[in-house]
C-alpha cells in the first residue's frame, strides 16, 4: 500500500502548528467475518518544522527519541470501535532549521468482524511522547507531549477492507449457509467489531516488575576525559528507577554462526536500572576542554538462548546456553562542545557460560550439570554516537574473549577438549540494541517499555 498522507494540526504550549502525518500500513484488501484481519507492521511519520518543535524541548537538543500512540476508528455500516497502535522511534537526529521527519513503527492490533460489509480505517488522533536523546543534565529529563489531529473539514480515512461472509460447510463438506446473515443481523453480528486490546508486557499492570539493581558501579571502561583540569564528581546519587528491553546477537568466530540474546519471541527479560547514579564533568573552559560523563548502573537476567551450529564445519551441534551476568555499569561520556563534540556510551559486565541439552547430530549428549567456561570473562559494548544515554538507549556493540571450557562430561568423559577447541577464543562479536527505558515514577514515563529491533532486523 502507497502511504497516505493526512494535513493535520498539532496543540503546542502557545498555540497550534501545522504538521502532515504519513501512514504506510498493509491492511489486507479483503477480510471473512469472525476471522481476524491482520494489518501491519505500521510506519507512522509525522513532519512539522524544527522552529514548532523547539519550544517542547530543552535548549541544545539535538536529537529526540519518540513513541507515537494512535487512536485509529475502524467503521462498519453504523457501528465502530477504537484501535490503539503503539508505535516507536529509536531516535532523530534534528537539522538546525527546516523540517523534521519523525519516523514511527512497530506491529499493530488485529480487528475480527461479526458481520459482512466495507470497512474503512480512520486516524483520528496521534499523541507523541518525546523525550530529548542529548540530554546530559544531572536528573531526569522532562518528557514532553503532542497531539495532533487531521485538520477540521478533512478525512484521517487510510484504508478500506471489504469483509465477506465465511461459508458453512457441513459434514458433507458442501457449501451451506453462511456464518452471519448478509444484513449483519443475528448471533454472530452481536459483536460486530473487536479489536484486540494492546499487548502488555507484563501482568498487574506494573510496567517494571522488578527490583532496583544491585551492585557497585565499575568505570574502568568509560571514555576517560582529555588530560587537563581535575574533574566535578558528585557523590553517590539515589539515580531514576527504571526498566527497559535489551536484545541482540552473539557470534561464534569458530563456527561461523550466531545465536539470538533474550530473544523477543521467546518471552524475553527485562533490564532493571538506576539511571545517572554518579556524574563526572567538567567545564568548557578549563584545561582539557569539556567532559561530562554519566554513570548508571544495571542488572539484566537473560534466559536462555537455543543455538544449532555446524561443529567443525560438517557436524550439527545443537545446546541451550545459560547466562550468569555481574552488575552492568553504563556510562555515557561527552568530550567537546559544537562540531568536535563526541558521545561515547560503554556498557560493561563479567559474565560466565554454561551449556546444557546438547544434541549432536539430534542425538543427546550429556554433558553434566557444570559444564561452561572455566571463569568469567569481560564483556565491553561500545556505542560512538548512536547511545547517547541510559534513558534513550541504543545500539552497542563489541568483542569478547571466551575463555577455556571446564566440567563438561560424565562417567569419566572428558569433554572439555571438544568444547574449547569449537568455541572459546577472541573475536566472537556481541550486538546489542537497548530500548528505550520506562520509568513509572513518571505520568508520561515512556511506560510500557517498548521491544527494540533485533541488531541486523529488517525494520519497516
Amino acid at each position: 500500500m502507497e502511504p497516505i498522507s493526512l494535513v493535520s494540526t498539532c496543540e503546542l504550549k502557545d498555540g497550534t502548528a501545522a504538521a502532515t502525518i504519513e501512514v504506510s500500513v498493509e491492511v489486507p484488501a479483503t477480510g471473512e467475518v469472525g476471522r481476524p484481519v491482520q494489518s501491519g507492521p505500521a510506519t507512522v511519520t509525522l513532519t512539522l518544522s524544527r522552529a514548532d518543535l523547539a519550544g517542547l524541548l530543552p535548549a541544545g537538543t539535538e536529537a529526540v527519541v519518540s513513541r507515537a500512540a494512535l487512536k485509529v476508528k475502524v467503521a462498519q455500516k453504523d457501528d465502530s470501535a477504537e484501535a490503539q497502535w503503539e508505535l516507536s522511534s529509536p531516535g532523530t537526529p534534528l537539522p538546525a532549521d527546516g523540517e523534521v521527519r519523525l519516523v514511527h513503527s512497530g506491529e499493530v492490533p488485529y480487528v475480527t468482524f461479526g458481520a459482512p460489509g466495507e470497512v474503512g480505517f480512520s486516524l483520528e488522533e496521534l499523541t507523541l511522547e518525546l523525550l530529548s536523546a542529548s540530554a546530559t543534565a544531572e536528573g531526569t529529563p522532562d518528557i514532553a507531549t503532542l497531539t495532533c489531529r487531521p485538520q477540521e473539514g478533512r478525512s484521517g480515512h487510510f484504508a478500506t477492507t471489504q469483509v465477506t461472509a465465511v461459508p458453512d460447510t457441513g459434514p458433507s463438506g458442501t457449501p451451506g449457509a453462511s456464518a452471519a446473515p448478509a444484513d449483519g443481523s443475528g448471533e454472530a453480528a452481536e459483536k460486530a467489531i473487536a479489536v484486540e486490546p494492546p499487548a502488555t508486557p507484563v501482568e498487574g499492570g506494573d510496567p517494571c516488575p522488578l527490583e532496583p539493581p544491585v551492585g557497585e558501579l565499575d568505570t574502568s571502561e568509560a571514555l576517560q576525559p582529555p588530560e587537563g583540569g581535575p574533574l566535578k564528581v558528585s557523590p553517590l546519587l539515589p539515580g531514576t528507577f527504571g526498566c527497559a528491553y535489551a536484545v541482540g546477537l552473539a557470534n561464534v568466530r569458530k563456527l561461523n554462526g550466531a545465536m539470538i540474546i533474550n530473544d523477543p519471541d521467546q518471552h524475553p527479560a527485562l533490564l532493571s536500572v538506576l539511571v545517572g547514579k554518579q556524574t563526572s564533568s567538567r567545564s568548557n573552559g578549563a584545561p582539557g576542554g569539556y567532559y561530562m560523563r554519566t554513570d548508571s548502573i544495571a542488572n539484566l537476567t537473560l534466559p536462555d538462548a537455543e543455538s544449532t551450529f555446524m561443529a567443525f564445519g560438517f557436524q550439527p551441534v545443537s545446546a541451550r546456553v545459560s547466562f550468569e551476568n555481574g552488575p552492568v555499569t553504563i556510562s555515557v561520556s561527552d568530550v567537546g562542545r559544537g562540531p568536535d563534540r563526541v558521545t561515547v556510551a560503554t556498557a560493561y559486565f563479567r559474565q560466565s557460560l554454561r551449556l546444557h541439552d546438547v544434541k549432536v547430530n539430534g542425538t543427546p549428549l550429556d554433558v553434566g550439570s557444570n559444564c561452561g567456561t572455566s571463569k568469567s570473562f569481560k564483556v565491553v559494548l561500545k556505542g560512538v554516537g548512536t547511545y547517547r544515554n541510559a534513558l534513550v538507549g541504543g545500539p552497542l556493540n563489541g568483542e569478547v574473549d571466551i575463555p577455556a571450557f571446564s566440567g563438561c562430561g560424565t562417567g569419566g568423559e572428558d569433554l572439555d577438549p571438544l568444547f574449547t577447541a569449537s568455541l572459546s577464543g577472541p573475536g566472537n562479536r556481541v550486538f546489542l540494541n537497548q530500548g528505550t527505558v520506562c520509568v513509572p515514577s513518571q505520568s508520561d514515563g515512556l511506560c510500557p517499555p517498548t521491544m527494540p529491533a533485533l541488531p541486523g532486523a529488517k525494520t519497516p
